[in-house]
């Protein structure tokens, strides 16, 4: 069996993650009065850091980047037919750097606890991840991209109540997604630690 056919359950995982992420995140989160910090998104993307991890623990980090390249790939595809190409565009950007970039931290770390390494990465990349995405898909200063695509401005740029001031609502989103990724990330520490004896490194 080759590689690929190995890891293809791993891809198929990723593309759904993604895919439903970029969906997702064009809803605010209307619960609680969190409609203004928060995308249903942010509930859904951690697992991306998921699925990338086992991969790297099973097969090592060049069978996560490929997992990264064929889910990113995937993607694509489904997105557009579930989002905006402004939106598609800034999925594309944040996930290939936040995910490769995982990708990178864990394999340095892979040696040290059992979950310094997936916790590493996952905080990092969802910084990284949440910056890229919200900068590009929902500032104004990427308005252009609307234009070019025949659009209306799909910025959220006014503004919003935000600790005693008033930022932008992409601003305000992107804070909301940010924190809920960082407690998802951690919560994603219990699968990955159950799954540590089932998914163990192999050489294929």
């Amino acid at each position: 069996m080759s590689r690929t056919q190995t890891i293809w359950p791993f891809m198929a995982a990723m593309a759904a993650v993604v895919a439903a992420s970029n969906f997702l995140v064009q809803f605010p989160f209307e619960h609680l009065g969190l409609q203004d910090i928060l995308t249903w998104g942010a509930f859904t993307y951690p697992f991306a850091f998921l699925v990338n991890d086992l991969t790297n623990r099973r097969f090592g980090p060049g069978s996560a980047r490929r997992v990264v390249y064929a889910g990113f790939a995937m993607a694509v595809v489904i997105s557009a037919f579930l989002a905006t190409p402004r939106i598609a565009i800034a999925s594309a950007s944040a996930f290939l750097t936040s995910q490769l970039l995982d990708v990178y931290v864990f394999d340095g770390l892979r040696r040290r606890k059992w979950w310094i390494a997936p916790l590493s990465g996952a905080v990092l990349g969802s910084c990284i991840d949440t910056i890229l995405f919200f900068s590009i898909a929902f500032s104004a200063s990427w308005s252009v991209l609307d234009t070019a695509f025949g659009l209306e401005d799909g910025s959220l740029a006014f503004g919003v109540p935000f600790f005693g001031g008033e930022v932008p609502l992409w601003v305000s989103l992107a804070v909301g997604d940010f924190v809920v990724k960082i407690v998802l990330s951690v919560l994603m520490l219990i699968p990955y630690g159950a799954l540590l004896n089932v998914i163990r490194p192999v050489r294929v």
